[in-house]
């Protein structure tokens, strides 16, 4: 499997993860046998690299690697000062007719405490399907812009669970009707959260990093099906 590389310096590699691939074996995953994304870019750099930060299996999109492990920590240091905007492109269920701001903690998944999270949500296109899901004769989804001020463990799906428009095919937070009729109508079984812009000062030499990762096969094939092509422009 080839994995996009979107920017590569002396310290850093960022790649275009793919959805469903692990990034690396956690005590979460130890039932995964799979080989990770690390793994999988240590063979084919033929070094070791770290991932500086996390993103779910299903979520595609951007993700940033040290080269050398101490220099981990300047990157790291960036995302726990908030310096790094990260925004995120998600399709939900339901119209979302304005920006959001869902300010509620996330239950820490090793320790079961709740920790501050704080999601913008800004909707960018609505769709109506003449399809019926549930007891409603047709479905409504929204194209939405999620902007996270924090970065706990499955934050972007659980916030949008809790103000009731769960993302498509997120089998853990979602709605089981429509991820349904999205897989027996159209074959689609993928969760629709995508990294898709990082912009950031880069900690070692100074360079101001706008980086961007395009949309992956099933996201095309979804906005097409929206109408959502003329719109859908990285964010």
């Amino acid at each position: 499997m080839e994995i996009p590389i979107i920017y590569e310096d002396e310290s850093l590699i960022v790649v275009d993860k793919p959805v469903n691939r692990l990034v690396h074996h956690s005590y979460y995953a130890r039932n995964i046998r799979e080989k990770s994304l690390v793994q999988f870019l240590e063979e084919s750099h033929g070094q070791p690299l770290f991932a500086i930060h996390r993103l779910d299996r299903k979520t595609s999109g951007l993700l940033l690697l040290a080269k050398k492990k101490e220099q981990v920590a300047p990157f790291q240091a960036l995302f726990t000062a908030q310096k790094v905007r990260k925004s995120y492109l998600g399709i939900v269920r339901g119209f979302v007719e304005e920006t959001l701001v869902i300010d509620s903690p996330v239950k820490h998944p090793e320790t079961g405490l709740y920790k501050t999270a704080k999601t913008s949500c800004t909707p960018i296109k609505t769709a109506v399907l003449n399809i019926p899901v549930g007891p409603y004769k047709t479905a409504r989804y929204s194209l939405v812009r999620l902007l996270p001020a924090t970065g706990r463990t499955h934050q972007l799906r659980i916030h949008m669970n809790k103000i009731s428009h769960p993302l498509l095919g997120d089998a853990k937070y979602g709605d089981r009707f429509h991820n349904r009729m999205l897989m027996a109508k159209f074959g689609l079984d993928s969760l629709f959260l995508h990294a898709a812009q990082l912009d950031f000062i880069h900690p070692l030499n100074g360079q101001a990093l706008n980086l961007q990762a395009p949309l992956p096969v099933h996201w095309q094939q979804l906005v097409k099906i929206m109408g959502w092509e003329a719109a859908l422009v990285v964010p």
